[in-house]
């Protein structure tokens, strides 16, 4: 739905999938490729694993861990991760449609080349997320604390920021459309390079106006 600014909220449209099968794979379960459809999976932990080009569809992982494991090529479709659980995310050229990530905390993100549709985070802790070259279309970062997003050569479209902090956005040749910071936290931002046609409030611009004539090469006396 349309906004009186001309900018349009994210059009999310997941619902949590029912009638799941309940399974607690073991160690060694899983190989490339592998796909997991239908499953209520309470620990799902491939940490270290090599796991490239997984598919998790119509699925609920209570939590998954995932420190270091290779993800490159992962699919995630229609489903729910309760805790996200991983300082190192390796989960390139990866592909998210109508995905919840409701909590959990990460302290690196690889997800350069990804896609992203129809996906929210929700009250995690982000530290360095690589966005670099990646698509994100109807996405929401709900109550969560971002520290640095490279988004170089990304593309975002319909993307909000609701209850969420922002340290540091970079990156050149970004294209922004109906991005919204206007419920971000941007009291300890840093940088925001990257965010250049988003939309923010005017309360907003009045507390940012040193940082952004700094950012333009403006001297201020």
């Amino acid at each position: 739905m349309a906004r009186s600014t001309g900018t349009d909220a994210p059009r999310i449209t997941l619902t949590e999938p029912t009638d799941l099968q309940d399974w607690s794979p073991a160690p060694g379960d899983l190989l490339t490729g592998d796909r997991i459809e239908a499953k209520r999976i309470a620990m799902l932990d491939v940490a270290g694993e090599r796991l490239p080009d997984l598919e998790l569809e119509e699925c609920v992982v209570g939590t998954l861990r995932a420190d270091g494991t290779d993800l490159r090529g992962l699919r995630v479709r229609d489903s729910v991760v309760e805790t996200l659980d991983a300082p190192v995310f390796r989960a390139s050229s990866s592909a998210w449609r109508e995905v919840r990530v409701a909590g959990g905390r990460v302290g690196s993100a690889d997800l350069y080349d990804a896609t992203l549709n129809g996906v929210e985070f929700v009250g995690m802790k982000l530290g360095f997320v690589n966005l670099r070259g990646s698509t994100l279309t109807d996405v929401v970062f709900r109550d969560c604390v971002l520290d640095e997003l490279d988004i170089a050569d990304a593309r975002l479209l319909r993307v909000s920021f609701e209850g969420t902090r922002i340290r540091s956005a970079e990156g050149s040749n970004t294209r922004i459309d109906h991005v919204d910071l206007r419920a971000a936290d941007l009291d300890r931002v840093e940088r925001l390079e990257g965010f250049r046609g988003a939309t923010i409030g005017a309360d907003q611009l009045f507390a940012l106006a040193p940082l952004l004539a700094a950012q333009a090469g403006y001297r201020v006396d």
